[in-house]
């Protein structure tokens, strides 16, 4: 069962990396990016918060060597899948995974990329330019996310492969 969940998180992964050449928008210094976020909610509702963190993290390596990222993909990206992870894990909500992306992003990312760019990047960034950015980016992803699990859980046939992957399955 281990190399499924591999296999589908590398999918996920290369999906995520295919779009970011396509699909972003130019904030500033930063560049947000909505699919990362759709990314983030499935890998966490279907394999728990470490495959959702290895995902982003692997993401964020690629988007950066390839051009199509910054900096602030780690800590907006890392952060909030790993929230939604975490509260997906203990709630089995997909409404909690959603606030866990939007807040784990939009707000602490936000927070924890500042830094980031006063000190490494040498400009004084406003904190309150990259907590609408990250938010809006972050709330798109995981709303497009939570709308496509949502229909998966319906339909029996997806619905069982949801079931079987996720954390419900005890086996996993």
């Amino acid at each position: 069962m281990r190399v499924k969940k591999l296999t589908i998180t590398a999918m996920i992964i290369a999906f995520t990396t295919i779009t970011s050449h396509v699909i972003f928008i130019p904030a500033g210094f930063a560049k947000i990016f909505p699919i990362q976020h759709f990314a983030n909610m499935v890998t966490a509702v279907l394999f728990g918060p470490g495959y959702a963190l290895a995902q982003a993290f692997i993401v964020s390596t690629i988007r950066n060597i390839s051009g199509t990222g910054s900096l602030f993909a780690y800590p907006g990206s890392m952060i909030g899948a790993l929230l939604a992870g975490w509260l997906y894990a203990k709630t089995k909500r997909i409404g909690f995974a959603f606030i866990g992306e939007v807040v784990g992003t939009g707000i602490i990312g936000a927070v924890a990329a500042y830094p980031i760019a006063a000190l490494l990047l040498g400009r004084e960034a406003a904190l309150f330019g990259l907590v609408p950015a990250f938010a809006a980016s972050s709330i798109a992803g995981a709303a497009l996310g939570f709308v496509l699990l949502k229909v998966f859980m319906k339909h029996s046939a997806i619905g069982g492969l949801l079931y079987e992957n996720s954390s419900y399955n005890r086996r996993i």
